[in-house]
């Protein structure tokens, strides 16, 4: 029997006892999962996803740009910026603001993406200052 007192249990450093007195890391996995209970993860129930606009963004992000009319209409029609955030002012003083209100636009990041995209063209391709877009 083992006499010093070990965190591994007496009967599975028996076991584990090998000729040329080397633990393998084999060894060790069995004997640390040995001591551990192993969880298998359950699978979370699939939920399902009512996704109406997926497929015009789909349709959006694989607009390519290779015209440069084209890519300047874009440039021209997609705003910088929301154009509905607003100060609300009364006598000079702020009393209120409307928050950008482009992020409830269900295709605003493909929008965006997609004026960026017609920018990269211009400058790219074309080599045209795009400053008049910002």
């Amino acid at each position: 029997m083992h006499t010093t007192s070990s965190p591994i249990p007496d009967s599975h450093i028996a076991s584990s006892r090998i000729t040329s007195s080397r633990i393998t890391m084999s060894h060790l996995v069995s004997l640390h999962s040995s001591e551990t209970s192993l969880e298998i993860p359950r699978k979370s129930p699939r939920t399902f996803r009512f996704e109406p606009f997926k497929p015009i963004r789909q349709w959006l992000d694989r607009i390519e740009v290779n015209d440069q009319k084209a890519a300047r209409l874009y440039a021209r029609l997609i705003p910088a910026q929301c154009p509905f955030e607003r100060d609300i002012l009364l006598f000079g003083k702020k009393v209120g603001h409307i928050p950008p209100l482009c992020k409830f636009n269900p295709f605003y990041e493909e929008l965006v993406a997609l004026r960026f995209r017609a920018l990269c063209y211009l400058v790219d391709q074309c080599g045209e200052d795009i400053q008049a877009y910002c």
